[in-house]
């Protein structure tokens, strides 16, 4: 059965990398191995000989238990792991609807008015520090959507585009890497109690830097960032909330680590407060806006859709529901091969073979091609280390850095690839060489902290 459920996870992540030429989504196949493993577990429960208790953090012998004793095991396995699933999904689709309500009030065209410089070198650090400072906050794919967007307000070439598009992939993708919120791994580690923020954001904000001085400093000498570009402005009249509602978005996410600090309550808990007061002050602004335009004008007056439902109305119904279901298959079927004991074993396989260091460099590298998400999922399981021993920071750097390799290899690439119609190999070409040399220097000055 065992050998069944690997070839389940195997067949069914070969759909998904292979989803841009079979159209279908990648939540698909998640979900349907999720459901075939748990089911293939359930049927087969009799002829399970070890378990992995999530509770006691090893492998247990089940040789002498009956059917109903094995069936209530399973249950509690399956509960235990979709509540802490739940955990990561709640606290994503809370980030996710305090970044729309910041975009519904246009707070994101506050940094693009911050933009003054024509010079192309001056405008590529510009862009890639915000990218970096942008991802550690609000995540990578946001920072990535919300730079691209701005940037196709301000550079007219195309091509010059793709350039600082691979510039802020390889920033967002470092800049998520060193704090807890700012990329879905280190999340996870995080709220799998595997790093504290304190160590996490200390231990990783240099080797972050590293991985985007090196690429940056080169890319400052590049015959492509050369001259000026013409700096087109908008004539469209700002949102007067615009500022005050993107600095109070990303304060109240920022809290959200600081809340469970001090409560030591789970951290979905702590984005539920930030969102609730965010939806409260968003909601009262509106309301008043609203009021005010049909008390001064007299005409008849068409009132957009969202603005009659309400920011957090219009900002809940964007939340990207596939991806929420895509981490929910791929999290619950890792979880299924877990509870098998066939990560633990393996990764025990792992370290008597192979130096930790190396194994976690190659598993960076891996995640340029295969999705970090699960690469992280089966690594928590592989190791028993205590909070914040070093694997679980290399980890959190290697699986987070090590995707800007690829242009496929991370969500921030993926989405500027389509976004800007990046191709694999342009990238592969002209960005990749500067990825993999700030992935290395970085992991570098980690190995010697």
């Amino acid at each position: 059965m065992e050998i069944f459920i690997l070839c389940v996870f195997v067949l069914g992540y070969v759909a998904i990398t292979m989803e841009h030429s079979t159209h279908l989504d990648k939540l698909i196949p998640a979900l349907f191995m999720m459901a075939v493993s748990w089911a293939a577990i359930a049927l087969g429960i009799d002829s399970f000989t070890q378990w992995f208790d999530p509770h006691q953090g090893g492998i247990i012998s089940i040789v002498g238990f009956g059917h109903a004793e094995r069936m209530l095991l399973l249950e509690g396995t399956l509960l235990h792991h979709f509540g802490k699933t739940a955990e990561i999904l709640i606290f994503l689709m809370g980030a996710m609807a305090i970044v729309e309500m910041i975009d519904h009030f246009e707070g994101f065209s506050a940094i693009k008015r911050m933009i003054k410089t024509r010079k192309k070198s001056n405008l590529l650090w510009i862009i890639s520090i915000l990218a970096f400072v942008l991802s550690a906050i609000i995540d990578n794919l946001t920072a990535t959507i919300v730079l691209i967007s701005i940037l196709r307000k301000i550079v007219p070439s195309n091509t010059d585009r793709m350039w600082y598009a691979g510039f802020i992939i390889i920033s967002a993708n470092a800049g998520g890497a060193w704090t807890p919120i700012g990329d879905v791994t280190t999340t996870m580690l995080w709220m799998a109690g595997k790093v504290t923020t304190g160590k996490l954001m200390g231990l990783l904000i240099i080797p972050s830097v590293i991985c985007t001085l090196i690429p940056l400093i080169i890319g400052t000498f590049l015959p492509v960032f050369r001259g000026e570009v013409d700096i087109q402005h908008e004539e469209k009249k700002s949102n007067k909330y615009a500022s005050l509602m993107l600095f109070l978005g990303l304060g109240l996410i920022i809290f959200v680590p600081i809340f469970k600090t001090l409560t030591h309550l789970p951290p979905y808990i702590g984005m539920m407060m930030s969102l609730s007061i965010f939806a409260a002050v968003s909601e009262l602004i509106s309301k008043r806006h609203l009021k005010f335009l049909q008390t001064s004008i007299t005409e008849e007056i068409v009132v957009d859709s969202h603005e009659v439902k309400g920011p957090t109305m219009h900002a809940l119904s964007k939340i990207e529901i596939p991806s929420v279901l895509f981490f929910l298959g791929i999290l619950m079927t890792v979880a299924a091969m877990e509870s098998l004991g066939m990560i633990f074993n393996f990764g025990e396989v792992v370290s008597n073979a192979i130096p930790q260091n190396v194994f976690v460099t190659l598993m960076g590298a891996s995640s340029a091609i295969i999705d970090n998400v699960p690469l992280v999922a089966a690594s928590i399981g592989m190791f028993s280390d205590a909070a914040d021993a070093k694997v679980w920071h290399e980890l959190a750097y290697a699986a987070g850095t090590g995707g800007s390799m690829l242009i496929i290899g991370s969500a921030a690439g993926v989405v500027a690839m389509g976004m800007e119609k990046i191709s694999f190999f342009w990238y592969l070409k002209n960005i990749t060489l500067l990825a993999i040399a700030g992935y290395v220097g970085g992991i570098l000055v980690l190995f010697l902290m």
